[in-house]
């Protein structure tokens, strides 16, 4: 049965956002084209970026789904992440709490998508 293995979020400036999420994931692209840039992030599964639809991408715009990044360590792994991202001057959106599934925070990047930090289910 086929699995999702491509994640794509529409971005108002490719190489901005490159930037962006490469520094933020300390990852490089696996490919790169002046409107699409895509990074494996696992074998044969993309998280891309695109600019084919960027007239609604833009932080004035609320965004209501989340990227994820599950961290598989305990709370304080996930507010030593908070901490490494402020400093590189992310912008925050919820700060570190509890919820029902342990510990997490929202930053934006910066056309408004949503990135949670939380612990591995």
């Amino acid at each position: 049965m086929p699995a999702p293995n491509l994640f794509l979020i529409y971005v108002q400036d490719a190489e901005r956002s490159t930037a962006f999420y490469s520094d933020l994931f300390d990852i490089e692209p696996s490919f790169t084209s002046p409107r699409y840039v895509a990074f494996e992030v696992a074998p044969s599964v993309l998280f891309a970026i695109w600019t084919g639809r960027n007239e609604h991408a833009t932080p004035e715009t609320p965004r209501t789904s989340e990227i994820g990044l599950m961290v598989p360590r305990s709370a304080a792994a996930v507010d030593d992440i908070y901490q490494q991202w402020v400093a590189k001057g992310v912008r925050v959106v919820e700060e570190p709490r509890d919820d029902v599934f342990g510990r997490t925070f929202v930053v934006a990047d910066p056309d408004g998508n949503l990135i949670r930090v939380s612990p591995t289910d």
